[in-house]
């Protein structure tokens, strides 16, 4: 597979939220593909599609097999974390569309939102963006904490050419 190959694969596993979350899932936790279905209310057979589309762009690794309740063999995904500075093709729908399913069935008060307006000029614009991505980028380095829980956090940013 070319370079340009690649990457338009990389793109394409990216362009699901159901991907999205299989990542999400697998980030600080092996799971099978089994547990996969189960927690996102797949059918196994759809999950292991998402499961392989990912494992052959790199995004999820299989874990050493083990042997499952009934004596089965399971292997166990994890993601890899390249991801994190892949590009996805059209991202803004995509994500917003996990980030819905992620947040369906929560209480509000398990959902902290924010919202503002500013009106900014390019160099401050990006200047707080930068700022952003850096806090960010910090806190996707760490390692998790042992006794943590997982959070997923959401920033959306667009110019609103209705307020000029």
């Amino acid at each position: 597979m070319t370079v340009d190959e690649d990457l338009q694969a990389r793109g394409r596993a990216l362009s699901s939220p159901v991907r999205i979350r299989i990542l999400r899932l697998c980030l600080h936790k092996a799971r099978t593909n089994k547990e996969i279905a189960e927690i996102l209310e797949l059918n196994p057979a759809t999950a292991l599609h998402h499961v392989r589309t990912l494992l052959s762009t790199g995004f999820l690794a299989a874990e050493n097999a083990r042997t499952g309740n009934r004596g089965a063999k399971e292997i166990p995904y994890r993601a890899t974390g390249l991801s994190w500075n892949s590009r996805i093709p059209n991202a803004a729908p995509v994500l917003v569309e996990t980030f819905l399913q992620e947040i369906e069935g929560l209480q509000p008060a398990d959902i902290d939102v924010w919202r503002m307006g500013v009106k900014l000029n390019d160099a401050n614009r990006a200047e707080m963006m930068g700022r952003i991505r850096e806090v960010f980028e910090d806190y996707a380095r760490r390692e998790p904490d042992p006794d943590g829980t997982a959070t997923s956090i959401m920033l959306a940013h667009h110019l609103d050419r209705t307020a000029d």
